[in-house]
């Protein structure tokens, strides 16, 4: 079993991280990067506004960066019938989408915790601001990954589910968008250590359910 799992993230992190041979892109971490340049053009080059608002734009930015790359989550591989052959091989599809998740992660969050450096120098944040944020994006990030990979699943089969993965991505990472960037507001950690609490119960629960779809989708 620790052989498959190896393997299947040794795969799975080929195809999703980015110029990886399944086509992952780098254009999260861009548009990421492109939000954070044209924010102070929006609200204007005041310091104090730009400090007082770009923690909570990082945030946005990354909810809406996270969403870019489901496309190729897994729907190209079910297509492939590659979930029927790992289930022949004896791998279940809630292994497999666990180690979906983690590649998933490893694919675009370290990137994007890189990538909040250059975006608080942009915005003007102070650096216990740009703290505040790395840790709760650290803490944020796994749950936008398992809930981007439910959704990813349960509408693989479906026409435009791209689309509609990213309309139902949206509400349902509000929670963590909601205590994550409130962390900044607060002066405890508090608030990042419910984020984690969110992101770790939404990581145990994402592998099942995105399972169950796959299963769903095999079956039918």
């Amino acid at each position: 079993m620790t052989r498959a799992f190896v393997a299947l993230l040794r795969r799975d992190l080929r195809n999703l991280l980015p110029g990886g041979s399944g086509g992952g892109s780098i254009l999260p971490l861009l548009f990421f990067l492109a939000v954070a340049m044209l924010y102070p053009f929006a609200v204007g080059p005041e310091p104090q506004m730009l400090a007082r608002t770009g923690g909570g734009v990082i945030w946005v930015a990354a909810l809406l960066a996270a969403i870019l790359p489901l496309e190729q989550l897994v729907a190209s591989d079910l297509e492939a019938g590659v979930f029927d052959q790992l289930h022949l091989r004896g791998v279940s599809e809630e292994l497999a989408m666990f180690v979906r998740l983690l590649a998933h992660w490893l694919a675009f969050a370290p990137l994007l915790l890189l990538a909040t450096l250059p975006a608080a120098a942009l915005l003007g944040l102070t650096g216990e601001t740009t703290r505040t944020v790395l840790w709760g994006l650290l803490a944020g990030t796994p749950g936008l990954a398992a809930v981007g990979l439910a959704v990813a699943a349960l509408t693989a089969t479906l026409r435009g589910g791209a689309a509609l993965a990213g309309l139902m991505v949206i509400p349902l990472a509000v929670p963590i968008l909601i205590f994550g960037a409130g962390a900044l507001a607060r002066p405890d950690d508090s608030a990042i250590i419910l984020t984690a609490a969110i992101s770790l119960g939404l990581c145990a629960l994402a592998p099942f359910a995105a399972g169950a779809a796959i299963r769903s989708a095999r079956e039918s």
